[in-house]
């Protein structure tokens, strides 16, 4: 086979224990199975880590342009923040939350009546010419039966 061939996931598992494992058996358990894994696609252990190299240069600079690690990326864990509030919500503040949510469900209940007003005439104008063209059906068939 080729490089197409090279389980290049497994293979870099196996490389990882080859090269990190905690005792010297894991170590060369993790070199037996590369070898074998290497194997399997027709390279030598030696040629597929030239090629797994070659893939991790390849992804490198993209890894660099994406500005850092993943552990930067993620949200913080709630403990990690700070707390949005150290006085208390008081009623009034309460009271006028929930008037400022029933004033944005009433404009929401509108915009919906308003889209549903439209859909309905659309309705009854394209019901209106399918039974205008039952009735010149209908008509027809009559005068077909005289």
């Amino acid at each position: 086979m080729s490089e197409r061939g090279l389980d290049r996931a497994r293979f870099a598992k196996c490389r990882a224990m080859m090269e990190r494992g905690a005792t010297a058996g894991e170590r060369a358990a993790g070199e037996a199975a590369a070898i074998r894994v290497a194997a399997a696609a027709g390279l030598s252990l030696g040629e597929a880590l030239r090629l797994a190299d070659a893939d991790a240069a390849r992804a490198a600079p993209f890894r660099a342009r994406t500005g850092g690690s993943a552990r930067a990326a993620r949200r913080p864990y709630p403990f990690e923040q700070p707390p949005l509030r150290t006085d208390p919500i008081t009623v009034e503040e309460i009271l006028v939350q929930k008037a400022a949510n029933l004033a944005r469900l009433k404009r929401k209940a509108a915009r919906e009546e308003r889209r549903l007003r439209e859909v309905y005439a659309q309705q009854d104008a394209e019901g209106a010419s399918v039974r205008e063209a039952q009735d010149e059906r209908d008509r027809a068939w009559a005068e077909g039966k005289r």
